[in-house]
């Protein structure tokens, strides 16, 4: 719903957000400029040419960033970029592209954050209401840009996966269903080092909810049930957690069976039946399911896509087997909690490719998991000192240095062998030697298939 007129609004970023923010500020008649300091992909000027959108690469014309009654910004543009520190100084209110398009729409939106899971969760309940027949859109970290479907091709319902730097500028948004995954330390150098500035991220997920809308989390989770000592929500709250609890709106029970109760709908299955194996999907298909009775979705509906849905790409995904050796893509995990559920996940001897671009990593949460299932590391980036230290102190493993994908591989090749498991499960983002998690996980599937 439109809130407010703005006549000069000014996007920061040429992606996929900004891209969409300015094609709806165009359509709600506004003077539009996007800027972007890199370079903006053929794909994207092509489509702010179709629309006039007057637009520049590799600079920012700042008498005309300056000029903007409001900025939306690109969720990768640290607030310690020159262009944000200067648009403060003014007091040029400067918003996501996620807080811009919700001004023009009254449709329900279920929202997820959380350190680990949002991708498949977010996934899985977008599959879950499109199989059920419901008119979704997917939006946020995935799928397309939550202005652009406002704009061009709006749904009754969105389901969006929300980062920390989105819900960072985030203000007046707010969402029906928020699902709140966990949280663990991740993208520290974007918060000070500082893990509360992090979980106040997160929580802002909670911001505008009234007693109409549901919380989702998990209760196990130590730092999110700390916080939620801490503040109040009006919303009715559904927990989710490994076994019963008071309150608890799902779990496992005795018979092995993943029971579902909501004032909507209730269900069970048996755990057995879910598409995706693993803890930490369990917990995923839990949040999912809790929102899909939410939603009213009937049981049988969410029963058939909680047991056929085929998973993320860069999660936890087969690549190959190949001379008795499995390999399995898992670019996704850049931080060490997500790089636990991968190795609690593994059955077989593992030998592990960790590395990239540090953001303050603990590497001591998996060192028990690494001490168990883990036969070698092979460190791949740019600068793996922390790596090999660490693991090379606090291990009797092999740490092989490795600084490209190709030597990556060829150090796995060495040492896995028949009935093992090669893991690409880096703990760490992907910018040293990568364009991102994506370009990695798809180098690296590549690679191994060639072989």
């Amino acid at each position: 719903m439109e809130t407010q007129n703005i006549k000069r609004l000014v996007v920061l970023g040429g992606g996929e957000s900004g891209v969409g923010a300015a094609i709806l500020a165009k359509d709600k008649g506004m003077d539009v400029f996007l800027s972007d300091f890199g370079s903006i992909a053929p794909r994207y000027q092509e489509m702010l040419r179709q629309e006039n959108i007057p637009f520049e690469e590799g600079q920012h014309t700042m008498e005309r960033i300056l000029a903007a009654d409001e900025v939306v910004k690109s969720p990768g543009i640290p607030d310690t970029a020159p262009v944000i520190v200067a648009l403060k100084s003014k007091n040029i209110p400067i918003i996501s592209e996620i807080e811009f398009a919700g001004r023009y729409t009254d449709s329900k939106m279920v929202c997820i954050t959380g350190s680990n899971g949002k991708t498949t969760t977010t996934s899985l309940i977008y599959h879950i209401l499109r199989r059920a027949g419901i008119d979704a859109g997917l939006a946020g970290n995935i799928g397309k840009s939550l202005a652009l479907q406002v704009a061009r091709d709006p749904h009754p319902i969105y389901v969006i996966e929300l980062s920390s730097f989105q819900l960072d500028n985030m203000y007046s948004f707010k969402a029906n269903i928020a699902v709140l995954l966990n949280i663990t330390p991740d993208h520290l150098d974007r918060y000070e080092y500082k893990m509360q500035n992090y979980i106040n991220a997160k929580f802002r997920i909670l911001q505008n909810l009234t007693p109409r809308d549901a919380f989702i989390y998990w209760q196990d989770d130590p730092v999110v049930s700390a916080q939620l000592r801490q503040i109040t929500t009006e919303a009715a709250i559904f927990p989710f957690a490994e076994h019963q609890e008071e309150n608890t709106a799902a779990y496992i029970d005795a018979e092995d069976e993943l029971i579902i109760r909501t004032p909507a709908e209730s269900m069970s299955m048996p755990r057995a039946d879910l598409a995706l194996h693993g803890l930490h999907n369990i917990y995923n298909s839990m949040a999912a399911g809790i929102s899909a009775c939410l939603l009213n979705i009937k049981r049988d509906d969410i029963r058939a896509a909680l047991s056929d849905f085929s998973g993320v790409e860069h999660r936890l995904e087969p690549v190959r087997t190949l001379d008795g050796i499995e390999w399995i893509n898992d670019s996704k995990a850049t931080n060490v909690n997500s790089c636990w559920y991968a190795l609690e996940a593994m059955k077989r001897p593992t030998v592990l490719i960790l590395g990239g671009k540090d953001k303050g990593n603990d590497y001591s949460e998996i060192l028990p998991l690494v001490n168990e299932k883990v036969k070698a590391i092979v460190a791949m980036g740019k600068d793996n000192a922390k790596i090999v230290e660490y693991f090379g102190t606090n291990t009797t493993l092999p740490v092989i240095d490795t600084h490209s994908l190709d030597e990556a591989i060829a150090a796995c090749r060495a040492q896995a062998t028949e009935g093992d498991t090669v893991l690409l499960s880096p703990c760490c983002a992907s910018f040293d030697l990568f364009k991102s998690y994506e370009d990695r996980g798809t180098q690296f599937k590549d690679k191994v298939n060639a072989l």
